[in-house]
Formats: C-alpha cells, sequence, structure tokens
C-alpha cells in the first residue's frame, strides 16, 4: 500500500485509492512483451585483471546484467548473442537450456554463465522481485563471507593483515592460499620441480605457518587452506594427516576434480574436509562427486558453474547427500551479488569467498549503486537485497568508466557483427 494504512485509504476517493496500491507497479514494463534487442559489454580492470561485464537491453527500456569470470574473453558470451536476441528475458530456464551446451569446464562456460544472471536480473526487474524470491525464497538476510590471504614467507605481514581483518573489519573466517608458496619458501619443499611431491621439509613448514595462524585466531574461528599442488593421493594422505591437528575447515582442491575415486581414497582417509568444484561447469559433475561421496563440501563458483539456478540446484543436491556447500568467488560487484542470492536461496550455503581488501574495496563499491541504498557488505556479511528488484544493483557509469581496462577502452559499444554469428 506504499506505506499507507488501510485506515488512510479509506478516507480518499476511488481514484487516489488506486494511485495509491499501484504506486510500486513497474510500469514501464510488461513481462509478456519484454524482448532482448541487445548484448554490449565493457572491460574493466579488477585485480589486475581484465574482466568483461555484459549487458542485456530490451525493448522496455531497462537492462539486465551479468559477469564474465576471471579475465575470460567477452566473445564467449558474444557468440551466444544470436541465439538470445528476440527472446523473452523472462523465460530464463527456456533460453539457458538452449545454449548450456555451448560451455565447458574450466570456465570455458562462463559466458553462458554470465546470460543466465543477466536474464534472472530483467526478470526481476519485469516483475519487480528480487533475484532470490524468483529461486524459491530466502533462508538468510546476510552471508557470511571468508577473506584470503596469501601464502608468503614473511609471516609478519600476514600476522598484521590477519589482526586488521578479523578485529577491525569483523570477518570471520580466513583462508589462506597459495600454499605451494609457503612450501617453497624451505629448500627442498618440494622433492623436485617435476614431480611437485610435498618433501618432509615441506610438510613441517605447511604445519608450521598453519599453527601460527591459528595462534592469531584461535581454535574456534574457521581457517582453510588452498593451493598445495601435489599429485598423488598418498602424498595428500601424508599432507592432511600432519594438519588434521590443525583442524582446519577444509583443504581445498587437493587433488583434481576429475579423479573422483581418488579424491574419494583421500576424503576416507583423513579427518581434514576436502573441498572441490570451482572449475566444474553444471550440475552433472557435482552429482558424481556427491553420489560417491568423494569430497566433503562443494565449492562451486555461479560465474562458471551454470548461474544462479543451477548453482543452486548444486547446493540443493549436496544437501540430500549431507554434502557442504562453500562458494567460490574471485569477481566484481555484479558476480558478487549474484552469489548472495544464490547465498540467501540456498539452504546449504555456509559461506562465500571475498577477496578484496583496502583500496580494492573501495574500487568494489565504485563500480554500482545499490538500489536500496545499503552497503553490500558489512563487518564479514554480505546484506542481502529486502525488495530490490533483479540484483538489486545498477551501473555507476563514472565508476566504471574510471576502471576501464587499458585493453578495451570501450564502454557498452554496438556489437552488431555478433547479431547473426553461428
Amino acid at each position: 500500500m506504499g506505506g499507507m494504512s488501510l485506515v488512510a485509504l479509506f478516507g480518499l476517493p476511488i481514484e487516489d485509492v488506486l494511485a495509491e496500491t499501484l504506486s510500486n507497479v513497474n510500469r514501464n514494463s510488461s513481462p509478456s512483451d519484454l524482448k532482448i534487442t541487445d548484448l554490449r559489454y565493457v572491460t574493466v580492470d579488477h585485480l589486475g585483471r581484465a574482466t568483461s561485464i555484459i549487458r542485456f537491453d530490451t525493448n522496455q527500456g531497462i537492462y539486465g546484467l551479468g559477469e564474465l569470470r576471471e579475465g575470460r574473453d567477452e566473445r564467449l558470451a558474444l557468440m551466444l548473442k544470436s541465439k538470445v536476441i528476440g527472446q523473452n528475458p523472462c523465460n530464463v530456464e527456456k533460453v539457458f537450456k538452449s545454449i548450456k551446451n555451448l560451455g565447458g569446464y574450466g570456465l570455458r562456460g562462463t559466458g553462458v554463465c554470465a546470460i543466465e544472471v543477466a536474464l534472472w536480473d530483467l526478470a526481476g526487474k519485469a516483475f519487480g522481485v528480487p533475484c532470490w524470491q524468483m529461486l524459491g525464497g530466502r533462508y538468510r538476510d546476510r552471508i557470511r563471507l571468508y577473506t584470503d590471504f596469501m601464502g608468503v614467507s614473511d609471516f609478519s605481514d600476514v600476522h598484521d593483515r590477519i589482526k586488521y581483518r578479523t578485529e577491525v573489519e569483523g570477518f570471520t573466517w580466513i583462508k589462506m592460499t597459495r600454499m605451494f608458496n609457503v612450501i617453497n619458501s624451505v629448500e627442498g619443499g618440494y622433492r623436485n620441480e617435476t614431480s611437485r611431491i610435498i618433501s618432509d621439509r615441506g610438510i613441517d613448514k605447511v604445519v608450521e605457518y598453519l599453527g601460527r595462524v591459528r595462534d592469531i585466531v584461535g581454535y574456534d574461528f574457521p581457517v582453510s587452506a588452498d593451493h598445495f599442488y601435489s599429485p598423488t593421493v598418498n602424498n595428500m594422505i601424508r599432507v592432511c594427516e600432519a594438519i588434521d591437528p590443525i583442524r582446519l575447515a577444509w583443504i581445498e582442491d587437493p587433488l583434481h576434480w576429475t579423479r573422483v575415486e581418488d579424491l574419494k581414497t583421500l576424503t576416507e582417509a583423513v579427518d581434514t574436509p576436502t573441498l572441490s568444484g570451482e572449475s566444474i561447469y553444471l550440475k552433472e559433475p557435482f552429482i558424481e562427486l556427491c553420489d560417491a561421496r568423494a569430497i566433503d563440501i562443494v565449492h562451486p563458483d555461479q560465474a562458471s558453474s551454470g548461474g544462479l539456478l543451477e548453482t543452486k540446484k548444486i547446493g540443493d543436491y549436496a544437501q540430500e547427500k549431507g554434502i557442504g556447500m562453500a562458494q567460490h568467488f574471485t569477481g566484481t560487484a555484479v558476480s558478487y551479488m549474484a552469489n548472495i542470492h544464490i547465498a540467501a536461496a540456498t539452504e546449504n550455503s555456509t559461506v562465500l569467498e571475498f577477496h578484496q581488501e583496502g583500496e580494492e574495496i573501495d574500487q568494489f563499491n565504485s563500480m554500482v549503486n545499490t538500489v536500496d541504498g545499503r552497503p553490500m557488505l558489512e563487518k564479514g556479511y554480505g546484506l542481502v537485497p529486502d525488495e530490490s528488484p533483479g540484483l538489486g544493483i545498477e551501473l555507476n557509469e563514472e565508476g566504471i568508466k574510471a576502471n576501464l581496462h587499458p585493453s578495451d577502452r570501450s564502454y557498452f559499444a554496438p556489437t552488431l557483427e555478433w547479431n547473426k554469428w553461428g
């Protein structure tokens, strides 16, 4: 009722009552007649990497946003343009099914995922509801975030950053990445560059390093670790057995996700939970991992796993099998908000990755405006939009133009050459 009480409305003429009750309706949108008229992109400099944001334009003046993951070529989305032009974006699943076979694992599906997200953003704007509502409603109104720290030999820098991010910024979960740097910091950490087998010295260094992290945050604070890069099951069993007393929340991608039986052997042999999935495309490989109980936690990235609905399906299936879910993320605010809506609508979602710190957060915030005016994150948690339609953000043109990548300084230029491609 637009903020007015029923009692107040009773005293108004009927035309004023109708005007008030319809005040929140999106009069610019007739969902059944909505059509995609164009697909354009802009490439921004994000964490030193060219990252492309796509935009669907429509015949009714509203637009939808999506994002390609980690510097992948915008042509992965543009090559699909001819298949989506003229379609009604509200038929999200129908359009997605018509293009999903043109993606692939290892981030080759990120163009499909960007399109899927842009479709949901448009549909939400057309119907005037948030994406989480269209995914079935929300389980939570804020999302726990975990923040990353690069494994480096100078622990004093890591110590100060952990203290600041946890005690000042309020993050309640951390992940130590690039553990190969820690291993390489001791002579003979790997037996040799060819085998990449982690030696006793390397394992001891990992235990020492992660133990120092535990000294900072204590044992009630979740700590995860990534990037060990050992290729054998037995070697990873030795690593995990050594760090089991440190009680990690998970060890990430200890073996390649395609090695289902090897992952199962590792998972059954150690106490440290195993996690995998950031490079997997679509739900089927996750289903295989879950059915085999090869991992303890799935780790999809919606920008490469299939977008909003597919990632929710992954989380729901894992939950049925008693397997947890954490969400991988390394992008701009567009991909971030897509993840926020998934986490809100997926009961099994535990935590979402967040890389940015310091000036990187300022850049992150500068490229979009939230529709409701609230911040996107606060004290280590992502905030879920209450009523803002679609993803709940609009691009800040000034902020985007200030962060254009040197490789392509165009701003949503026409892409007519892709209208009939393929």
